[in-house]
Parts: C-alpha cells; sequence; structure tokens
C-alpha cells in the first residue's frame, strides 16, 4: 500500500506541474505564479494520493496499468468536493476560478491537432505530414476540415462539451460568490469579473466554431445530461452576441485595469474590451450581417439564426468598441529604436519620428519582437490578453524548423501570402518601382550575390534568390526562404548547425529524416515568426509568448469600421460619436504601416471605400500572418469559398541544387491528398458532435452537414 501510495503521489505531482507550468490558456497560468496556492495545494497530495491509490488498486482487476489513464486526479477533485466548502475560502474559491479556466485550450497551439484549428485551417499553410502521421495517427486532423473529414461522427474539434462545462462551472461562481465571507470587496468585484470573463469567453468560443449556440439559464445544470433541464434551443447569432457583449461589459466593470507582473496572465479591463471589439466587429461584418444564404435556417418560433437584412449601425458598434479600447490610452504598438545596422528606409517612407513616419524605429525588431521572446512580456505595451506559447513537439518553432537544426520540417506556406508582402518601398510585387524591380519569372531565382543587412542579427545572404530580397520588413520576421540563414547559435556542440543556408532543393540540407520521409517542404516557404535568432531544436529555445489579443488589431478593427459606417453612430452608453473619418482612418492605419517600415495610405485609396477595403483586408493579411486570425476573416468577409477553392501554388522543390530555375518555377501543389483542400458553403461552421444532438432534443445541426 505504501508503494502503490508513493507511486500515485508521484503521478500527481506530475499532473500539478504539468498543470502549474504549462498551463493552456492566458487565465490559467495565474497557476505559474500563486505561491499561496501552490502551499495550498501540497497539503492535498496526501489525499489525492491515497484516492489515486485506491483507484490503482481497483484498476489492477481491470487491467488499468495507470492512475492517469484512469482517473483525472484534479477534474475529481474540482468535481466531488461539496461545493458548499469551496465558498467558505477565498483562497478555495481562488482555486475554483483557476480550474475553470483550465478548459480553455492554448490558442498558441496552431497547426496540430488542437482545440482551435485555426492556423493550419486557413489558407496561409499546409503541413507536410500525411494523415496517419504521428504517435496518435491524429495529428492531421489540424487540417480535418479542409481534408473534408470533419463529420458529427468524427468531431476533431469536439469542444461543445468542454466549453459548456466552463460556462456551468463560472455559473457557479456567480451565483454563490457571495456567500463568501472572506471576500474583500475588491476581491469580491476582481473574483466575479474573472467568472464574467470566462462564461463570456466560452460562449464566444463556441460563437466562432460553431456560429449560434444556446445560452444556457444562469442556473448551473449539467449540459451534457439528457434532461428537458439541458434540451435549449439555439439563440440567433446577434443574441450570443449581445450576451457575450454584455458579459464582459460586466467583466470590464469588475477587473482591474493592470496587474502586477506576477499576474500579468489574469484577464484585465482591456482584455474584456478587446473582446467585445473583435466581436462586435464580426457581428457587422457581411456573413453575419445581411447575409442571405442563411434564409431558411430558422429558430422553432421563425426568427432567422443570421440576420438577412443589413444593419450598418453594426460597424458604428464595432468602432466604438475598439475607440474604447484606444481611448484607455493604456497600449500601443511596440517599436524599437533604429541602430546604425538598421537598414536604410527607402526615400518614398516618411522619416519623420514614429508614429509620423518610421525614421527613429528598426521595423524588423518592432515586428519580430512581438513574437520572438527576445523581449518579456510585460515589456510590451501592445499585448493586451497573452499567454505562454507552447515549446518543443508541436510548437510552431519545432514543426517549421528544418531537419538540419532538429525540426519537424512540417509546415509549408502558400505562395499567395508570400505575393502579398510588398516590395521594400511599399510597391506591390506585380507593379512595383523601378528602385526596387520585382524580377521577372526567367530571372525569378537569379541570386542577389551581394548579401545586406535588414536589421542587427539578420542578413540576407548574396544566395538568395531576387524574388526574396528587398522584401518589406515583415516579410523577414515571418517568413522562411530557399537559402535563408537560420543561426541557432544556442547550440554549442561540434556539429555544423548553426548560421545553416538552409536549401529547399530536392537535394538540400532541409530533406526528411528517414523516419519521416514524407517531412520535407512542399511550396520552398516556411515559418520563421514564432522562432529566436539563438532557436536550434538541437539546442535550446528561448520562452515564447502567444499574443491572443494586440492593440495592433483594435486599430486595424476601427480603421475597418469605420471605413465600412454609412453616417454617423452614437453610443448612448457612453456617449462616443463616430462617422468614416478620413483623417481618423488615415492616423491609425498608417501607424500600422509605419512600424512595419511601409509608406502611408494614399488620397486616392482614403477617398474610396471599396479601395480601403481591399487594403485593410491586405493589411490584416500581412500584420495578423500565421496567428490564427486568418481563418476568422475570410469567413466573416464570405471570402472563404474564393481562397481556399483556389489552388496551392510554391516553388518547384522536387527541382535539384544545380537546377536553380527549374527549382524557381511557379507549381501547383495538388498531387497529394495534403493538397487537396475542398470548401463548401457548410465549413462556414463546425459541425455539432452528433452525441452533443443526442442529448438536447432542440438542438439542430448546422446547415449541410
Amino acid at each position: 500500500t505504501r508503494k502503490e501510495s508513493s507511486a500515485a503521489s508521484d503521478v500527481y505531482k506530475r499532473q500539478v506541474r504539468y498543470t502549474h507550468y504549462n498551463a493552456y490558456s492566458p487565465y490559467r497560468q495565474i497557476f505559474n505564479s500563486n505561491i499561496k496556492n501552490e502551499i495550498i495545494m501540497n497539503t492535498k497530495y496526501t489525499f489525492k494520493a491515497l484516492l489515486c491509490s485506491m483507484f490503482i488498486w481497483a484498476g489492477v482487476s481491470l487491467g488499468l496499468s495507470s492512475c492517469e489513464s484512469y482517473l483525472d486526479v484534479d477534474s475529481y477533485f474540482y468535481d466531488q468536493t461539496n461545493i458548499d466548502s469551496i465558498f467558505q475560502s477565498k483562497v478555495r474559491v481562488n482555486e475554483y476560478i483557476n480550474g475553470i479556466a483550465t478548459k480553455l485550450p492554448n490558442e498558441s497551439k496552431l497547426f496540430t491537432e488542437s482545440s482551435f484549428p485555426f492556423g493550419m485551417a486557413s489558407d496561409e499553410c499546409f503541413a507536410s505530414w500525411p494523415e496517419d502521421y504521428g504517435d496518435s495517427g491524429n495529428r492531421h486532423s489540424a487540417m480535418a476540415l479542409l481534408l473534408g473529414n470533419e463529420t458529427p461522427q468524427s468531431a476533431h474539434y469536439n469542444n461543445w462539451v468542454t466549453f459548456y462545462q466552463g460556462i456551468r462551472k463560472a455559473n457557479i461562481v456567480l451565483t454563490r460568490i457571495n456567500e463568501c465571507k472572506e471576500l474583500s470587496d475588491m476581491e469580491r468585484r476582481d473574483y466575479t469579473g474573472r467568472a464574467y470573463f470566462l462564461r463570456g469567453y466560452f460562449y464566444f468560443s463556441l460563437l466562432r466554431q460553431y456560429g449560434p449556440v444556446p445560452i444556457v439559464p444562469d442556473k448551473p445544470f449539467d449540459a451534457d445530461t439528457p434532461s428537458e433541464e439541458a434540451s435549449v434551443e439555439r439563440n440567433t447569432y446577434d443574441e450570443c452576441v449581445d450576451y457575450i457583449c454584455n458579459d464582459m461589459e460586466k467583466a470590464s466593470e469588475f477587473l482591474q485595469e493592470t496587474r502586477t507582473q506576477q499576474f500579468q496572465n489574469i484577464p484585465t479591463k482591456g482584455a474584456a474590451l478587446a473582446v467585445i471589439s473583435r466581436l462586435r466587429l464580426y457581428a457587422a461584418s457581411p456573413w453575419y450581417n445581411g447575409n442571405n444564404r442563411y434564409t431558411d435556417w430558422k429558430t422553432s418560433d421563425g426568427r432567422n439564426y443570421i440576420s438577412p437584412t443589413n444593419d450598418n449601425s453594426k460597424w458604428g458598434k464595432a468602432a466604438v468598441a475598439a475607440k474604447r479600447v484606444i481611448n484607455m490610452d493604456k497600449y500601443k504598438l511596440y517599436t524599437t529604436a533604429r541602430t546604425e545596422r538598421t537598414q536604410k528606409l527607402p526615400t518614398n517612407i516618411p522619416q519623420e519620428s514614429y508614429p509620423n513616419g518610421a525614421g527613429n524605429i528598426d521595423p524588423y525588431a518592432s515586428y519580430k519582437t512581438l513574437f520572438d521572446g527576445s523581449v518579456n512580456a510585460e515589456l510590451i505595451p501592445e499585448y493586451i490578453y497573452y499567454c505562454d506559447a507552447i515549446t518543443g513537439g508541436d510548437s510552431p518553432q519545432w514543426l517549421a524548423t528544418p531537419t538540419a537544426l532538429g525540426g519537424a520540417n512540417g509546415i509549408n506556406l502558400c505562395m499567395d501570402l508570400i505575393d502579398s508582402y510588398k516590395m521594400i518601398d511599399g510597391y506591390d510585387i506585380h507593379h512595383s518601382s523601378a528602385n526596387y524591380p520585382y524580377p521577372d519569372a526567367s530571372h525569378a531565382g537569379d541570386p542577389i550575390d551581394i548579401a545586406y543587412r535588414v536589421s542587427d542579427g539578420y542578413t540576407v545572404d548574396g544566395n538568395v534568390a531576387k524574388v526574396d530580397a528587398y522584401r518589406e520588413p515583415r516579410f523577414y520576421a515571418t517568413i522562411g526562404y530557399n537559402h535563408c540563414i537560420w543561426p541557432g547559435t544556442s547550440y554549442v556542440g561540434n556539429d555544423p548547425v548553426t548560421n545553416v543556408e538552409v536549401t529547399y532543393y530536392s537535394d538540400g540540407n532541409a530533406g526528411p529524416l528517414p523516419e519521416y520521409p514524407d517531412n520535407y517542404n512542399r511550396t520552398g516557404y516556411t515559418l520563421r515568426k514564432y522562432i529566436n535568432q539563438e532557436d536550434n531544436m538541437k539546442g535550446s529555445s528561448r520562452a515564447k509568448t502567444f499574443a491572443v489579443f494586440r492593440y495592433a488589431e483594435i486599430l486595424l478593427n476601427y480603421v475597418e469600421a469605420l471605413n465600412e459606417l454609412e453616417g454617423s453612430y452614437t453610443d448612448e452608453a457612453t456617449g462616443i460619436t463616430v462617422a468614416r473619418n478620413t483623417e481618423e482612418i488615415k492616423k491609425y492605419f498608417n501607424m500600422i504601416r509605419y512600424r512595419a517600415g511601409m509608406p502611408g495610405i494614399t488620397d486616392a485609396e482614403l477617398n474610396s471605400r471599396d479601395d480601403m477595403r481591399e487594403a485593410i483586408k491586405l493589411e490584416r493579411k500581412v500584420e495578423f500572418a500565421l496567428e490564427g486570425l486568418r481563418y476568422h476573416d475570410l469567413r466573416r468577409w464570405g471570402d472563404a469559398d474564393a481562397a481556399y477553392n483556389t489552388k496551392i501554388i510554391g516553388w518547384n522543390t522536387k527541382a535539384r541544387v544545380n537546377n536553380r530555375t527549374g527549382f524557381y518555377t511557379r507549381t501547383i501543389w495538388d498531387s497529394e491528398r495534403i493538397q487537396k483542400r475542398v470548401f463548401t458553403q457548410k465549413m462556414y461552421f463546425f459541425p455539432i458532435p452528433q452525441t452533443t444532438l443526442d442529448h438536447n432534443a432542440k438542438l439542430v445541426q448546422n446547415p449541410g452537414w
């Protein structure tokens, strides 16, 4: 018994370490620093170890070999502990709220099987691995939707039950928080705000995946248990939006505006307002506002789930929501100072100091630092809500890093994204200037011969092809390309795996490992956004922060909403009035452009709503490339059909090193299953799992599924 108890204790301690140090959501990372909770949790080791050992003893007769495979101890503790005792102690209430947050996935896990598949399910990239790759044989599920593998029965991303469990627990807190007499008024307000934020964020997460969902009664009940109480009809999309925004409004009233460094990952007022900003923008967008494709999709009493009537005032609500974050005067775009090693700006880009120009900043470093762990998160004023990014296997840096540096070599970027990056002087590659001409097809692969520096620590090598030279700074901060240098300076061994010039020819040094023959790059481009110059999978990698919401999004939300707004709109609650003011659009749009070292918007574009709309779409595509936002942008605009049904294009990576011209030939990639994207209208929303439909007699499946 003593041996079993000791083993059980070890199991539990491993679970605690996982929960505390690999916590997924920004909110739940409070476990990392809450020392008081750590001590209190330690006092429960004996109880949990004994509990776990009893189940191990029982499990032996069932052929079970591990307590972890038989019983989720944390889940058992939270669900079985007498709920009354929780609200007798402010420490236990805090624990309980943190436990609710563990049901939120890590949004930095963009490219493998994940509860949020928004990275690999966009038009930006595709995976190298085949469908049966990985220990679980299911890593292809990151692309399950676009491969046509998602069904109500398979449900690779079944978040429905988990998120409603989170909602139920948040309702318990909101219903019973006043029972805890140990809480001060300030603590009660903050805990209440955290519960409102969590409930709203669970609903927000459900809405963006499944479309309209049921808003369950505030009285807590188990939404996954068949009962009359659990049979709740879906609300309309607009009703869901209003409910979520109402929760976030309450959260913003109660949550603190700032946190100490120790508790940076707990949501603040700004985080709640940022959720409202994003959601109001989505709700104003064409797919959810005046969409006639869903006219036959109605509630039992005849109301449209998606409104077929366009309401332009929704753009006003979106503009006000973004303006409220701006008016906090708390956040700003992150910039770093220009040095003598920063590339000189072209003459057509304003030389004034930022934000009136890009004369005093390093555009490459200003953007790259947001993603590569160079600076501690609390020092970046652009972050509104963030989490620690995953590391090691399945992390973006491991998946994208070439095999020469110990990576999986598994992310292929599509040429459509590459072509969206402008030349260094801001001209489109298809209409480039004489100063920085984009090469014609016959000279695309010619080497530039003379290396040049983009920023301190980043040099474009002389072997780089002309098509990849003299592009805007965000290109080099985001993209890995043929003949790109991967420093990987953390490696200290004798192998030549630092400052590697990576090549994607069929006989180049980024070839697949013998055990994974399919892991080779198809298009000649991969992801470097989340990779630090020090990162080396054969050495070590810097800790990273993933920004779930950053200020750049708020600015582009505001600009887009203003551009679409007709007339003016006044918000009664705040008194804020907004209109399509071109000076406002220019001011905030150019903040993004100048930080990227690009020229500002032209008057001709400003004066055309249609031209400005296309400029905003392109700016979002590049600024937020491979951050998980593109998936939702394509859908809310109604552009997903066209984007996904376009053939994937890349370079001809089947060409050998001695056939450079052959390599730099635009090639359609559609011969493998992983490249055969499928998209139909039903894929705008995920299917609701069949098991959920079986439990709720009033719930109807999404159209087309």
